[in-house]
């Protein structure tokens, strides 16, 4: 399915003699379908932990809904950029913890993702804190596409270019949100090892490895689409689903055994 990457030069290697960007496998374009099939056998392995994290899933996403329609768009924004954004993480966390466990040949346990949760919360909202700065960039440069693209009034041309312009603007953050974020949070789940390493070696992993990343990406916002679609009750599924396939979607492609694996 895969193969390793040639080791890095030794002079990309840090005083501590490890490499700056953590090895990264070649994927097939295919290898996510290969994480969801895992993702799947760990759902079916802890049925009542994975119903117990998702049903917080539907909870909290019928809160933002629920916020977003009382007080409209700007109370969601609100609403992610300052509790959503900091708790996803460390919910991610949990579930990486039992797929984590199950690679083990530990049995799961609640304890244990709580345990693992607050011992990663530190770089958990770096990664919190680098998400909302993208987020806060994506917005205001979404209010600078409105103030210097303006539609005018029953000009086809104008609203396809401002349409143009906004999507390919908004494609760009979307990439660079999905890239940090895609092997990022399992690594510093797995490995003693700080949050920058972490979001930098999962970008280079998503560079070198477009075609899997791209399929990646369609079948997480497929699923997610899903998942809305039934008025978020199958995100308590789905989400837990895509946490599992992300746990094997990292260690399928990043080599992170030069850091020390937490306890």
């Amino acid at each position: 399915m895969s193969k390793q990457a040639p080791e890095m030069p030794e002079e990309e290697l840090t005083a501590a003699g490890r490499p700056f960007v953590v090895p990264c496998a070649v994927l097939a374009w295919n290898a996510p379908f290969v994480w969801l099939k895992r993702g799947w056998f760990d759902v079916r392995r802890t049925p009542a932990l994975t119903a117990l994290f998702g049903l917080v899933i539907v909870l909290v996403s019928l809160g933002i809904a629920a916020l977003a329609w009382e007080l409209g768009r700007f109370a969601l924004l609100a609403a992610l950029l300052s509790g959503f954004v900091f708790i996803a993480p460390l919910i991610g966390v949990g579930l990486y913890c039992v797929s984590r466990g199950l690679e083990a040949g530990r049995v799961p346990r609640l304890s244990d993702s709580f345990a693992l949760a607050r011992r990663v919360v530190g770089q958990a909202a770096v990664f919190a804190l680098v998400q909302m700065v993208i987020l806060l960039v994506w917005s205001r440069a979404g209010m600078m596409v409105n103030a210097f693209v303006p539609i005018e009034d029953g000009t086809l041309l104008s609203l396809m270019e401002f349409l143009a312009i906004g999507s390919l603007l908004g494609s760009v953050f979307a990439a660079l949100t999905f890239a940090v974020a895609a092997f990022s949070l399992p690594m510093i789940a797995d490995r003693d090892v700080d949050m920058i390493t972490a979001g930098i070696s999962s970008v280079n992993a998503i560079l070198r490895n477009k075609p899997a990343a791209a399929t990646w990406a369609v079948l997480i916002a497929v699923l997610t689409l899903l998942g809305f679609a039934t008025a978020f009750i199958g995100l308590g599924l789905i989400m837990p689903w895509l946490a599992y396939a992300t746990w094997h979607g990292y260690r399928e492609t990043l080599d992170a055994s030069s850091w020390p694996a937490l306890d």
